[in-house]
């Protein structure tokens, strides 16, 4: 192969030279030149006394750059250890960009790396790469007499797909103004690591990282490795000592002794990849094939699949640039992990049973069971308004409008026995020969003919803190009692936020998996606990309140602006 010329840094770092104060040839052993300041008291409370020294002073990065260069099987100078693998991109960015240049980068890639050139000034080229196959044409038809930087990262990320080395080799040769950065962050996962191959390309960089298999993500520890023209470029783009010496010296020792527990762990995780890509598959969900840690979909709605997962308590990394249209899934650390995954996902994609709270929901109670509440309450001289009721029903615990009603009144005025609160509450309610109670001015929220198509599609239920004749008095009134397979009431057990009610209605329908829909945090906590995907929806008079945040706040994996969008989402 050709040797060319390396490309050269820009301008403004051309006259700029690495942090390096002279320092005497001889020994040293009062060093007064540096300004660290004595060391830390906490320092103290470092086992060694080497320890306690070294930490006191800047760091010494040789030991590290020393081991791996030999890992490398290159020079000293052609290693820079930077603050994560982050760090030593920006600096290669700084050193080699700014706005006359052009840099290519895949689409989608590192979500840093376009931040990184468009704080340069230069102009951005950005090649699709949303397949298992790299785009290398298009990539090589990008290229310009301009472009200075090309960024592959392989295994991408977010997708996980991998370039080889003949495709970065093929880049290099085309592109002789450029310095070809390849970023490795999650190599050990791959099925080869090119990087002995692309130390062989005089204008290629590898970066590599201790965040990710090596399990150090907190020590912040990267390196680049290239030609050493090329790191001296991105020497003098940086700060002096950006790793810490506990930082150095914990890279240091896993390089030394952590080898082998680092293999045994990425396999273990090329195991469960396995185990969660057919998990995608079964969901109807396939995944770029990944040679990452993680896996990545490309759903038609990726908000909904990241909300829905974050239902079930399951954080995933939606990536939104330009618009969401991946969502990434990292290989949990456990099988265990791996199985709640799965049946999250098969809850999301094919849920057996879809199970309603009652008030607020399908019922509007605001003039009547919350009615029934502040007028119980004035009975005993007590002041109720509809924002003390929904405080208490968004602070949680206040599933049962008899306690919300004696506490509220407790609340200013001691002394009234409970009993006498329902009683009064019950009046109200269901009326008296004289009166009509306030049931009568129930409302239905939901179309029936909707209810009628879902439970086509899925078996319905209801989990409802009325008691069993005011629910089965409301359905038979509304004529969808025959929507409803199975009715639990508080008459049936604890309430909620115990997941009774949820899990009652599971049983009696034969379902394992589904959907709940709640208008109070106690509904969402309920469903939680029971393994159910939690939806919330305002009621009546709730809308433009703090309910919806506490909804969500309770985990809520999205609160419904109406029931249609029931209808949307389910599949």
């Amino acid at each position: 192969m050709t040797t060319l010329p390396l490309p050269a840094p820009v301008t403004r770092n051309v006259a700029a030279a690495a942090y390096a104060p002279r320092r005497p040839a001889g020994p040293i052993d009062l060093d007064l030149a540096g300004t660290e300041g004595p060391g830390s008291p906490a320092i103290a409370m470092l086992p060694e006394n080497a320890a306690r020294r070294s930490i006191s002073r800047y760091p010494d990065v040789a030991p590290l750059r020393n081991a791996l260069a030999a890992r490398h099987g290159v020079d000293p100078w052609q290693v820079l250890l930077t603050a994560g693998a982050d760090e030593a991109l920006e600096r290669l960015f700084r050193a080699y960009l700014e706005p006359t240049r052009e840099v290519i980068l895949t689409d989608p890639t590192f979500e840093m790396l376009p931040r990184y050139a468009e704080a340069s000034g230069a102009t951005l080229v950005r090649v699709p790469w949303t397949s298992s196959q790299f785009p290398l044409d298009a990539l090589l038809g990008a290229i310009t007499p301009r472009t200075s930087v090309i960024a592959v990262v392989t295994p991408n990320n977010p997708t996980g797909a991998v370039a080889t080395s003949a495709d970065i080799t093929a880049i290099h040769d085309a592109a002789p103004n450029a310095v070809v950065v390849v970023d490795l962050a999650y190599v050990e996962y791959a099925d080869c690591d090119p990087t002995a191959a692309l130390l062989a390309l005089p204008r290629a960089v590898i970066v590599r990282t201790f965040s990710k298999a090596w399990g150090l993500a907190g020590a912040r520890v990267g390196y680049a490795v290239g030609a050493a023209g090329v790191i001296a470029a991105a020497v003098t783009a940086g700060n002096p000592y950006p790793v810490s010496t506990p930082s150095l010296s914990l890279a240091r020792n896993s390089l030394e002794t952590g080898e082998e527990a680092m293999r045994d762990r990425t396999r273990q995780v090329r195991e469960r990849r396995s185990g969660i890509l057919a998990s995608l598959a079964a969901a109807r969900l396939p995944a770029i094939p990944t040679q990452a840690n993680f896996a990545c979909v490309s759903p038609a709605d990726p908000r909904w699949l990241w909300d829905a997962l974050a239902g079930f308590g399951i954080g995933t990394r939606l990536i939104e640039a330009p618009t969401p249209s991946h969502v990434r899934i990292t290989v949990p650390e456990d099988d265990p992990g791996c199985d709640r995954f799965a049946d999250a996902l098969q809850c999301i994609t094919d849920p057996e049973c879809v199970v309603f709270d009652m008030d607020g929901v399908i019922a509007d109670v605001s003039r009547s069971y919350r009615a029934a509440i502040i007028g119980a309450a004035a009975e005993f001289g007590v002041t109720v308004v509809p924002a003390d009721i929904r405080a208490m029903k968004e602070a949680g615990n206040a599933n049962d409008d008899w306690v919300v009603t004696a506490t509220l009144i407790a609340g200013q005025r001691g002394g009234v026995a409970f009993d006498d609160v329902k009683s009064a509450f019950e009046r109200l309610y269901h009326g008296t020969d004289a009166v009509a109670g306030l049931h009568v001015e129930e409302a239905l929220l939901v179309d029936p003919g909707l209810l009628r198509r879902l439970a086509a599609r899925r078996t319905l239920a209801i989990a409802t803190g009325r008691p069993r004749g005011d629910a089965e008095a409301f359905l038979e009134r509304f004529g969808i009692r025959d929507c409803f397979a199975a009715c639990v009431t508080c008459d049936d057990g604890p309430g909620k936020p115990d997941p009774f009610a949820a899990t009652e209605a599971l049983r009696r329908v034969g379902a394992r998996r589904a959907w709940m829909i709640g208008d109070t945090p106690d509904d969402i906590r309920c469903a939680r606990r029971a393994g159910l995907l939690p939806l919330g929806v305002l009621a009546p008079g709730d809308r433009g309140s703090p309910m919806s945040a506490a909804l969500l706040s309770a985990g809520a994996a999205r609160v419904l602006s109406s029931l249609d969008d029931l209808e949307i989402l389910l599949p």
